[in-house]
């Protein structure tokens, strides 16, 4: 089985929801710690997500919006 990379648009996409992710946590006056903390995940996942360093699961991405009580298409939107 052989793994192509992403197309190019993938990771500029990445970067707008981690900057968007990081725009709602910082307007709910929450760090990283407590976000992680409401997502059931480690701070330092929180930090690969809003900065695009890692690849999202769904899962995550659903979890971090029920953290922030917002719908999965606000954060991808």
């Amino acid at each position: 089985m052989t793994t192509d990379a992403p197309p190019d648009w993938v990771l500029p996409r990445r970067q707008q929801i981690g900057r968007r992710i990081r725009a709602l946590r910082e307007d709910r006056g929450l760090t990283q710690i407590q976000l992680g903390e409401r997502a059931g995940m480690d701070h330092k996942t929180v930090h690969r997500v809003e900065y695009a360093t890692s690849d999202p699961s769904l899962s995550m991405l659903l979890r971090l919006a029920a953290a922030l009580d917002v719908e999965l298409a606000e954060l991808v939107s």
